[in-house]
């Protein structure tokens, strides 16, 4: 790949190295130049600018990241759209998130201009969470490198996969001795119950007897059939030949390992009876906090095998004291919240009285035997964005009829007259609260594709500073527009038939454009011939 300043005959086609701001033009870096580009650059008094040009063995970092990110995905993970050569992997399930780290390193170690960066391995991932991303460091990689590092992901089972929590049920038997509290008793079932159901599971039965070997082991047998048996012991666990492992093998267990290199949770013990795994439970387990036996709960929760050498291997990381990844509900630590994948809800604006049209509803035009507006809102709902809104106003009740039925919100504007602004008004106001941001789209666009609007959601970025997202082909911008949930109130206030496109000059700083290959952002219906067109 060529890097380096060119002279203005030579751009065409090149990418842009660096932001440019000179007079009248504004272009980010990353622009790929047209024709018109370098028009206004010399137009500005430019006569050289640093460009990448990659040539015929390289592949352009989206295509790149894409091919990669293709390779990695296994079970339970959804693949993002790539911009900026950047490619986000997310979980699909809650569960525990499974990377082949030795492929995962080799990968990273084919060439500089390749990376995967992931979680750790087993972290708890819930739905939508991400879990890995592909970033391609320059504007392109070279050929052989993006070869090499597909067949690393491809060879054998997929490099990254999500193994999901399966609904276990378990048991807990818990000695007692004299003088122990049935309140402290009660709050080990408690947290029990509620580090079972978070992954899904049941504490299907609890039970208590006394601090014995054969008390321990007629428990055990009266516990019935269960995925899991947890042993918590009214003293801890000293020794293999305490009371809680003999009454374990009293019971015809097998005990396989016992202490682990995590802190809390040195005194866990791991056994099994028949199929049933056994766990005998160290003093933390009655504590909510983070500790090695959730380690291995995870593990058997999510039906990946705990050997005695997975136990011993764990003491990298194992220092668990406070860390911010879990809420510690004593001491009021708030969990930080792991990267996810946006919200971002779509709007369809679809209230207009189609002044241009001659007198007839342009949303409801009959094109390919059904109705314009539904062609459009089929696009948006293929989309990643949701939920899907759709603003009603001049003849609501003919334009919601067709939408009947699909998985929207039908929200009506009685003020549809006074312009764009009232239904976006209308729309923002129907919004959940916990979006992220909307893309706004526009009734009369039925040839935006759900590959648009997808590219518009992987390019938004708040942490670094893309916050508004807006299509270009060609370096013309047209719809829809993703703005971020910071906007909202100033969207609100708004006025006319303009929309927001005046927030656009406003805020250019948060302005990222995003490239498509979609001619249809530049087309809306707007007059009998369009509509022609479009039929035609």
């Amino acid at each position: 790949m060529f890097f380096g300043p060119l002279p203005l005959r030579e751009l065409e086609g090149a990418i842009l190295a660096h932001s440019v701001r000179r007079g009248s033009v504004s272009f980010k870096k990353g622009r790929v130049l047209s024709a018109e580009d370098v028009t206004a650059l010399r137009d500005a008094g430019l006569t050289t600018v640093t460009v990448a040009k990659p040539g015929p063995d390289d592949v352009g970092e989206d295509a790149a990241a894409a091919r990669i990110a293709a390779a990695l995905k296994g079970q339970e993970i959804t693949v993002g759209a790539a911009f900026t050569g950047r490619v986000n992997l997310f979980a699909e399930s809650r569960g525990l998130f499974v990377p082949d780290v030795e492929r995962i390193n080799a990968l990273n170690l084919i060439d500089e201009s390749v990376t995967v960066a992931t979680l750790p391995a087993f972290a708890p991932v819930e739905p939508g969470q991400m879990v890995a991303t592909v970033k391609i460091i320059p504007f392109a990689a070279p050929r052989g490198a993006v070869e090499g590092a597909e067949v690393e992901a491809s060879a054998g089972m997929p490099a990254l996969r999500v193994a999901p929590f399966r609904p276990l049920t378990a048991a807990l038997i818990q000695t007692r001795l004299p003088g122990v509290k049935d309140s402290v008793l009660d709050k080990t079932v408690a947290v029990t119950r509620q580090r079972l159901e978070a992954m899904g599971g049941r504490l299907v039965r609890d039970s208590r007897c006394y601090h014995g070997e054969a008390a321990l082991a007629d428990a055990i047998a009266a516990a019935g059939r269960v995925d899991l048996l947890l042993v918590a012991g009214a003293s801890a666990i000293t020794d293999r030949r305490d009371v809680l492992p003999a009454g374990i093998e009293r019971a015809g267990g097998v005990i396989e390992h016992f202490g682990m290199p995590v802190d809390p949770g040195n005194l866990l013990l791991i056994a099994h009876i028949g199929e049933t795994p056994v766990l005998g439970l160290p003093g933390c387990a009655r504590s909510p906090k983070l500790n090695g036996f959730d380690w291995v709960l995870q593990r058997i929760a999510a039906n990946i095998p705990v050997t005695r050498a997975d136990v011993m291997r764990m003491g990298v990381g194992g220092l668990l004291a406070e860390i911010p990844s879990r809420p510690l509900p004593r001491s009021g630590t708030v969990a930080v919240e792991p990267p996810r994948a946006p919200r971002i809800a779509a709007l369809v604006l679809a209230a207009g009285r189609s002044s241009r049209m001659g007198g007839s509803n342009k949303l409801l035009a009959d094109v390919g035997g059904e109705p314009l507006v539904v062609r459009t809102v089929e696009a948006v709902l293929a989309s990643q964005a949701k939920p899907v809104v759709v603003v009603t106003g001049h003849m609501a009740e003919a334009v919601s009829a067709p939408l009947a039925g699909r998985p929207l919100t039908i929200v009506h504007n009685p003020s549809f007259a006074d312009g764009l602004s009232a239904s976006l008004r209308a729309g923002l106001a129907a919004l959940p609260a916990d979006v992220d941001g909307v893309v706004v789209c526009l009734g009369d666009m039925p040839r935006v594709t759900p590959q648009a609007i997808d590219r518009l959601i992987a390019a938004y970025g708040p942490l670094e500073g893309r916050t508004v997202c807006v299509p270009t082909v060609h370096g013309k911008r047209g719809n829809p527009v993703l703005w971020d949930r910071g906007f909202f109130a100033e969207m609100a206030k708004l006025s006319g038939d303009a929309g927001a496109k005046a927030l656009l000059a406003t805020h250019a700083d948060q302005v990222v454009e995003v490239p498509v290959e979609d001619g249809g952002i530049l087309y809306d219906v707007d007059t009998p011939e369009l509509l022609a067109e479009l039929r035609g």
